[in-house]
């Protein structure tokens, strides 16, 4: 910017055009990851106490006692899942340092961040991704934890400044582009290597209509053009599989790397809700620009601040060690993920170290053809008849009403919600907890009842829960409704309390 120049003294002027600096990268890198927590902690504020509390769907407390019995002591469960939670753990607990966490994230997106912010927010956050079963289970959880542990050596250890005289260590930026490397060669891997339809680029014929949570343009891409789509999936394995080589290139294709990189995650956030996935899968891309690009789009006053600090930098020998030391163990670590991702049995989404420092990644390697959905139905009726009236439950995010439009919450999720679209492809025994959740709804159960977006029953709870199986289908455009649905059959049958009553008595998540 021109109108920088009189600000910036002559020799950052001069630096910048023979080497580059970081410390706008850096600045734009930390609020990221504070907005990425922010989300992380307020979906576990609203949600943690209903899946994982006492009376939760699976209790912590509960699970955190068969993982000790089976390492054989608290101190080799906590070394293999470490967390906060192992040495107290309540609900007041949960929720307060949920939303502490909530709080600090703020801080950080105003600017605010050094080494014992960012250490303690992602050392927050793993405890919760220990502890939090199958509703934390996703890849981009390990991909926080992953992410945010390389942020805690890219700002200063006490300075908390928005601009920090410390340079940003060069070997945390290119972790950043390992990183990213990783997760995108992964996940085209994991595509060629798994559906044919990834292979005869018909993929996107079914995955609009099928993904976990879509949203309103989801229809529209639905019913595009089979070319249109055929060149999307083309496209998707030019991203994946041939840019980010070129994120460990000189300045000027790193830049058209990095647009390219962080461009594809805005196609795939305006496609459908993937909860904070992409927004995730953005950050290590910022690495690929440096401030002297930066700065022609980033405010005036954020940009002479940077110049300011590039102008009169301040390198600390133990920071540049610490660094150094964080690339080597994330090279050592990196053997295991690197390993996996060339092998033909390539695992998606799993981590190879107790704190999830390097992880492997992918997505969507198989498509299905259908969308099965669950639909929880309930009636006061004392016996079912043919005239029986079903009161069907409303998740606040998943398709239920065919004539209700899919919602835009991205990067927010509910958990609930996406587990429901893992179980509606399998059935009730590989997810006993629906179980579970049926008897919470036949006890009008407030801590479940708050995940839905209704309660057909607000007077007195149901006599019966049943659950069906439909196959949705978007309605072209222009068409009445969003979903045409057509009834499979019973996901589970007609349920009553007494019918439970068992088989809740014998599960370890009793205590109610």
């Amino acid at each position: 910017m021109t109108s920088l120049e009189p600000d910036a003294p002559a020799p950052a002027a001069q630096a910048s055009s023979t080497q580059p600096t970081w410390f706008l990268t850096r600045f734009l890198l930390l609020r990221w990851m504070g907005l990425i927590y922010a989300v992380a902690f307020l979906i576990a504020a609203r949600q943690i106490l209903p899946l994982i509390g006492e009376h939760g769907l699976t209790p912590a407390m509960v699970y955190m006692s068969l993982v000790r019995d089976h390492f054989h002591s608290q101190s080799q469960a906590f070394i293999n899942l470490p967390s906060f939670f192992w040495f107290v753990l309540s609900d007041h607990l949960l929720v307060v340092v949920a939303w502490l966490g909530f709080a600090l994230s703020l801080v950080v997106i105003a600017g605010y961040a050094n080494s014992i912010i960012m250490a303690l927010l992602w050392a927050t956050y793993m405890s919760y991704v220990h502890i939090g079963q199958i509703w934390y289970s996703y890849g981009w959880e390990i991909q926080t934890l992953e992410t945010g542990f390389l942020t805690i050596f890219l700002c200063p250890l006490f300075d908390g400044r928005p601009f920090s005289r410390r340079p940003p260590p060069i070997a945390i930026l290119w972790l950043y582009r390992w990183l990213g490397f990783r997760i995108m060669i992964g996940a085209g891997l994991i595509k060629l290597r798994g559906d044919d339809c990834w292979r005869d680029l018909t993929c996107l014929y079914y995955h609009y209509e099928t993904q976990p949570l879509p949203n309103p343009l989801s229809r529209y891409l639905n019913f595009a053009p089979h070319w249109f789509q055929k060149f999307s999936v083309l496209w998707n394995h030019f991203i994946e599989l041939i840019v980010p080589w070129f994120s460990f290139a000189p300045r000027i294709s790193r830049h058209i790397a990095g647009i390219l990189l962080i461009s594809f995650q805005f196609i795939l956030i305006s496609s459908g809700n993937l909860a904070f996935l992409n927004w995730l899968t953005i950050l290590p891309f910022i690495a690929c620009f440096d401030d002297g690009l930066l700065k022609h789009f980033l405010p005036g006053f954020i940009t002479r601040r940077a110049l300011g600090a590039a102008a009169e930098p301040r390198p600390l020998l133990a920071y540049t060690i610490a660094s150094c030391c964080v690339a080597l163990l994330i090279a050592i670590l990196s053997v295991q993920p690197v390993l996996n991702m060339i092998s033909p049995g390539q695992v998606m989404n799993d981590s190879f170290d107790p704190l999830d420092l390097v992880n492997t990644y992918g997505a969507f390697g198989s498509v299905g053809r259908e969308r099965p959905e669950i639909i929880f139905e309930g009636t006061t009726d004392d016996l079912i008849t043919s005239t029986t009236q079903w009161k069907a439950y409303e998740f606040p995010y998943k398709p239920g009403d065919p004539d209700r439009r899919p919602p835009i919450i991205t990067p927010y999720y509910g958990r609930l919600d996406w587990q429901i679209w893992f179980a509606a492809m399998s059935s009730p025994d590989q997810y006993p907890w629906t179980l579970h959740f049926v008897w919470k709804l036949l006890h009008n159960d407030p801590g479940t009842l708050s995940l839905l977006a209704n309660n057909p029953f607000p007077d007195a709870p149901p006599h019966y829960i049943r659950a069906r199986l439909y196959k949705y289908q978007f309605n072209p455009p222009g068409t009445p409704g969003w979903w045409h649905r057509t009834l499979l059959g019973d996901w589970l049958p007609p349920l009553t309390t007494s019918d439970l009553q068992e088989t809740i008595q014998s599960q370890p998540w009793l205590g109610e």
